[in-house]
């Protein structure tokens, strides 16, 4: 139901622990499993047989051998086989750890890492990135030196049998391929044995199953443009004005 008051607080604690013990007459000083406050004396509950103890006059709390907030100390020895229990709160804070894996994407604000400057030189050797290490399962930081070492430049030309690096996007993996397999070698045919004589116009080429586009013709060293100066059906070279008479009429076939 409804009611008027000051909307509660949220209270952010860990969960009280029962720390037991039993007395021998004699020992005075135990050590609790869980820490407490540094401090937080008043805010442990301790009891000697059923017997409520009151702090700093039956007991005091204070820092183990190890500076652990975790040693309570009586003022006098519990009794041989008196139970001893000790409500411990455990150490209360402000501050909350999210747990591993936790923050989403979606918790990130868009603009939530700020002050950073796009890069507008070429990496250097000295600068470092940030790369998912999939053996350790973390992100880790590499120095742009150690990633490529003991390389030298490639200063020519690369050769048929070189091997290069390639992304295979169809099986989402990186592979290496030769240079060989990326391009086959051009290669040019030159048929220069044709020779105008101011009045034909078609001419047979060696080449078929080509198109205009497919061949370079020249006529004198002029290039004659295809479709507007000459077609090609089959093996068919037809001008469309003929070339004068000696005319040197070379073919070039592109590569296919």
């Amino acid at each position: 139901m409804p009611y008027i008051a000051n909307k509660p607080g949220l209270v952010f604690r860990g969960i009280a622990f029962k720390e037991t013990f039993t007395g021998d007459g004699s020992t005075t000083v135990f050590d609790c499993t869980n820490p407490f406050n540094a401090g937080g004396q008043n805010d442990l509950r301790v009891y000697v047989a059923d017997v409520i103890q009151e702090p700093g006059t039956d007991y005091t709390a204070g820092p183990d051998g190890n500076g652990d907030y975790k040693r309570i100390t009586f003022t006098s020895a519990p009794a041989n086989s008196a139970a001893i229990f000790i409500m411990n709160p455990g150490v209360t804070n402000s501050i909350l750890t999210p747990t591993d894996n936790s923050v989403t994407s979606a918790k990130l604000n868009a603009d939530a890492i700020t002050g950073q400057t796009d890069l507008t030189t070429g990496l250097q050797g000295a600068d470092e990135l940030l790369i998912y290490d999939n053996s350790a399962g973390a992100n880790k930081k590499v120095n742009l030196d150690n990633l490529i070492t003991g390389q030298t430049e490639l200063s020519s030309q690369a050769a048929d049998d070189d091997v290069l690096l390639v992304y295979d996007t169809s099986a989402t993996e990186i592979k290496k391929i030769q240079k060989s397999n990326i391009a086959t070698t051009l290669s040019y045919s030159v048929n220069s044995n044709l020779t105008g004589d101011g009045s034909t116009t078609a001419f047979t080429i060696g080449t078929s199953g080509r198109t205009a586009n497919d061949i370079l013709v020249s006529v004198d060293g002029i290039l004659f443009h295809p479709s507007d100066d000459y077609t090609l059906s089959g093996t068919t070279l037809t001008f469309s004005t003929p070339p004068v008479a000696s005319a040197e009429i070379r073919v070039r076939y592109l590569p296919a």
